[in-house]
């Protein structure tokens, strides 16, 4: 296959102001990221919402068979909209947002999966915020982010202006823990900040006041509302008004909660439209409503598939909505295969912004299905998705190959086999005829040999051409750098595992000196001493009883870093925990 050279973050933006030809690099099934420009009436760039919720599956939504929530202003937007009958997502948080934000498949990213030191992306990778912002665009993030809590790949890194955000995969985790979905601490511009209000209330309030602020030019907004995932210490939540009619229909409480939880997201739904309305931007608005996942809370619509552990449409298909008036028709439903590494390169089109140079880029504009012009669509198109635990993928372990009939799946229900061992010259495969069968009852791999040979030979090709991106390595976190000082080392969150055990960050250095060190020790008040692990060289000093800092002089690398604290004649056992022990912050104090 063809390799295309990966350019700097500062040579693709020196390309994307004007209009110029884009190339693609072709993975199976794919062809040029770019349509014909869109033309707007009035010849002005459209604003853009895309906005995500979390967890929540295609039957989930009223419009999509649910018949408990009551979702009316989400109804009458896909009504009045388009709708896709077939959008897929992963079945993981991060990986669909690293795909979101950069049409990648996020195999090349450096995302891997949700935490553990899986879900960092590297800072040189380009987002929507980036190229938009490039273009003359206000832009703001206000929600969940989960790709990288530190300098660079926070949001502010990634090309947002104004961000309001809870760090890690849920609100509640860590290191923001203990917190709420009432009355959340957040992240605003960096700065942790005490809100009031129910979380999706919150972030709903956020983009309608960035909105009224950037109105007179045009803005992005994305809108990653952290509902229906569960906080880490209280599971689901919502108020109690929103949930009190499920249970008095005898629901329990996680199935009435989540039902509440949806409901109040409609009724924010149409809070901000009613506002676009009243400040008469709403005709040159290009709306997306989707999902990262297909964690199913209450409906599969007879799907095969719940939760975070398989490869089946109940897990993969989610609700996906979009209006631009006047741009696309009403009423219209698409039953082409698309995905989330879609949107970039949509909005992009939709906005007539071309660039001249690219990194290696998957998805394809949806544009021409949007404007109702099918026939112009790709029909041998393949989408890949993968998901596991453990940051080394195996050849497909828990994957999927879909096309606009057939699906096939290999080693099905091994999500969290971290040490799954898979057969290249016979792998367990499943393939299954999704026109005749949507549920997936009918394994007919036995039946379709050619068909399953077809597809996997896609997928070899696929799987070898992302490994080459960045060999599956996640992104480093910068250390010393005027961007962020101190920079806070989650243990859980960010820490790379092996075994389940961490074993240390990866990090850059920007600049040798001296850095103060901080450990989180827990309850640890002895003497000890703590250790600081760089690459392969360990140094250590002593701490007294009680003390958690020590400084050190650390030279500019790119390497992995450990710390820890080890009373003597003690083992040092690494804590696995979800938990905030062991967590260090490290602050430069001079440089050479």
């Amino acid at each position: 296959m063809k390799k295309v050279r990966m350019f700097t973050r500062r040579e693709f933006l020196r390309g994307t102001a004007g209009v110029a030809g884009a190339a693609a690099m072709m993975v199976p099934g794919c062809r040029s990221v770019f349509s014909r420009p869109a033309n707007a009436a009035s010849g002005d760039k459209p604003n853009i919402i895309l906005i995500m919720i979390d967890n929540i599956g295609f039957a989930d939504i009223g419009i999509n068979g649910n018949k408990l929530v009551k979702t009316p202003h989400l109804d009458r937007f896909a009504r009045e909209g388009v709708q896709f009958d077939r959008f897929y997502s992963n079945p993981l948080c991060a990986p669909t947002r690293a795909c979101l934000m950069t049409c990648r498949y996020y195999y090349r990213t450096g995302v891997i999966h949700t935490s553990r030191g899986g879900a960092k992306m590297h800072g040189d990778e380009l987002t929507i915020a980036d190229l938009l912002k490039k273009n003359g665009y206000a832009t703001g993030i206000f929600g969940k982010w989960h790709l990288g809590d530190n300098y660079p790949m926070r949001p502010q890194d990634q090309g947002f202006d104004e961000t309001l955000i809870h760090k890690s995969g849920r609100l509640g985790q860590v290191p923001d823990a203990p917190n709420t979905y009432i009355d959340p601490k957040l992240w605003r511009n960096g700065q942790r900040v005490q809100t009031r209000g129910y979380c999706t209330d919150v972030f709903t309030d956020a983009t309608i006041d960035f909105i009224e602020k950037n109105r007179k030019q045009p803005f992005f907004v994305y809108l990653p509302t952290n509902i229906g995932h569960s906080a880490s210490d209280v599971g689901l939540e919502v108020p109690e008004k929103y949930s009190a009619l499920y249970k008095a229909m005898g629901l329990d409480d996680k199935v009435a909660t989540a039902c509440g939880m949806i409901d109040n997201l409609d009724e924010n739904f149409g809070r901000l439209l009613d506002r676009l309305d009243s400040l008469r931007l709403r005709e040159n608005t290009l709306i997306i409503f989707l999902s990262d996942d297909g964690n199913v809370r209450i409906n599969t619509g007879g799907l095969r598939g719940r939760g975070y552990s398989n490869l089946y449409d109940g897990s993969l298909k989610t609700p996906c909505f979009a209006q631009w008036p006047g741009r696309f028709p009403g009423g219209l439903k698409i039953d082409k295969i698309a995905s989330h590494i879609d949107i970039l390169p949509t909005l992009l089109d939709a906005c007539a912004i071309k660039t001249n140079s690219t990194p290696t880029i998957d998805g394809l504009s949806l544009l021409a299905l949007l404007r109702g012009k099918a026939e112009q669509w790709p029909d041998d198109r393949m989408l890949f998705l993968q998901c596991h635990r453990g940051l080394t993928p195996q050849r497909y372990q828990n994957c999927a190959v879909i096309t606009q009939r057939f699906k096939l799946i290999g080693y099905p229900n091994t999500f969290g086999q971290r040490k799954l061992k898979t057969s290249e010259d016979n792998p367990i495969l499943e393939l299954y005829d999704l026109a005749t069968d949507p549920k997936e009852e009918k394994n007919i791999a036995g039946k379709y040999p050619e068909m399953v040979a077809k597809l996997r030979t896609a997928y070899d090709k696929w799987f070898d051409d992302v490994k080459s991106s960045r060999g599956f390595a996640p992104g480093y976190i910068h250390l010393g750098s005027d961007a962020e000082n101190p920079a806070y080392l989650c243990r859980y969150q960010d820490s790379s595992y092996i075994d389940r055990k961490p074993t240390g960050w990866p990090v850059y250095i920007e600049r040798s000196g001296r850095y103060e060190l901080t450990i989180n020790r827990g309850d640890s008040l002895e003497k000890t001493r703590m250790f600081v692990k760089l690459g392969k060289r360990t140094i250590s000093q002593p701490l007294d009883r009680g003390e958690s800092k020590a400084v050190f002089t650390l030279p500019s690398v790119r390497a992995k870093l450990n710390v820890w604290v080890q009373e003597q004649g003690k083992p040092y056992v690494p804590r696995a925990a979800e938990d905030k022990i062991g967590d260090v912050i490290v602050r430069r104090i001079d440089h050479d």
